[in-house]
């Protein structure tokens, strides 16, 4: 199995994504004219237990074999790179790119698994350069993954990012005709990435966590969100030089488990781009068990993820 593959014989697409603390798994399905509804979003704790005999139970509880499988990488299980897109003939591009990657690695190109995805560029304008992004993993955790399901007899097919699970609830969320940045904070970071028309055009990390937002120090608390209005702003002044044609409509913060009053006033306050919080139930059909705001900034990946359609294969 390749990297971010996928397999056009699938039954429905079963997420799982290894949390430190358990398992989740979703399940979402799509009907024309309507908006995606959540047929399955389920925690299994770890408890103490090791993720493959958790992995097991999974397996024999929901019968993985009638569906199609994927696993959602966590942010330190990769990197993604942007480069300029090699001027080669197709079924050389790889090679290309492998030979671009040798001086960006930490580690040996030889030993990583990659894949490559296209930065569209404005029809409309001058001939410009073209860009694409590398998802890079070294193939000792790829083969540390797929062993961990295979030993629970789960057959996975697709490897997915992060980043192009949120771009995936950008899609729901963004006008047809204008660009969408999308904030999201977790235990690990925060997480920002800009969407046009369907595509993912940058994506970056922030090295600020929810424990950081959640200070009662209100000193260090400015500081933090002067922090991260500066970034955006930044991020924000490069989209307009670099992708003019995205004119970016908004900025939008996932559900989180810290409360975000404070910060989306500041930013409001700070920022030149209108910025709210997402509510998932505007775009989304959920479950009961997706109702709390804390449910839902856990499930929040796993559900862009398993958004995910078969035509946006890689």
């Amino acid at each position: 199995m390749g990297i971010f593959s996928g397999n056009k014989k699938s039954q429905g697409l079963l997420v799982f994504e290894l949390q430190t603390d358990g398992v989740c798994v979703t399940q979402v399905a799509h009907t024309k004219g309507n908006k995606p509804q959540v047929l399955l979003a389920k925690y299994y704790p770890l408890a103490g237990a090791e993720p493959s005999a958790v992995l097991t139970r999974i397996d024999k509880e929901l019968r993985t074999k009638n569906y199609h499988c994927g696993l959602i990488l966590n942010a330190t299980d990769f990197q993604l790179l942007t480069i300029e897109t090699p001027n080669v003939p197709a079924p050389e591009l790889k090679t290309a790119v492998r030979w671009l990657l040798k001086d960006m690695l930490d580690y040996h190109v030889d030993d990583a698994t990659i894949d490559i995805l296209d930065i569209p560029v404005d029809k409309n304008a001058p001939a410009r350069k073209a860009m694409m992004f590398v998802i890079a993993a070294r193939n000792q955790l790829i083969a540390q993954r797929q062993a961990q399901f295979e030993n629970a007899h789960i057959d996975l097919s697709i490897i997915d990012i992060p980043d192009l699970a949120q771009r995936n609830i950008a899609n729901l969320v963004a006008s047809a005709d204008r660009g969408l940045a999308m904030l999201r904070f977790d235990n690990n970071g925060g997480l920002l990435t800009i969407t046009y028309q369907g595509e993912l055009y940058l994506s970056r990390h922030l090295d600020i966590n929810l424990t950081q937002l959640s200070t009662t120090n209100i000193e260090l608390k400015t500081r933090i969100f002067e922090k991260i209005s500066l970034e955006l702003q930044r991020t924000f002044d490069h989209i307009d030089r670099q992708y003019q044609f995205l004119n970016l409509e908004k900025l939008v913060l996932a559900p989180a488990l810290a409360e975000f009053t404070e910060l989306t006033e500041f930013l409001s306050g700070n920022l030149y781009l209108p910025v709210s919080n997402i509510d998932l139930h505007d775009i989304i059909g959920l479950t009961p068990e997706l109702q709390t705001t804390a449910q839902q900034s856990r499930f929040f990946i796993s559900l862009g993820a398993a958004l995910r359609l078969e035509e946006k294969i890689l």
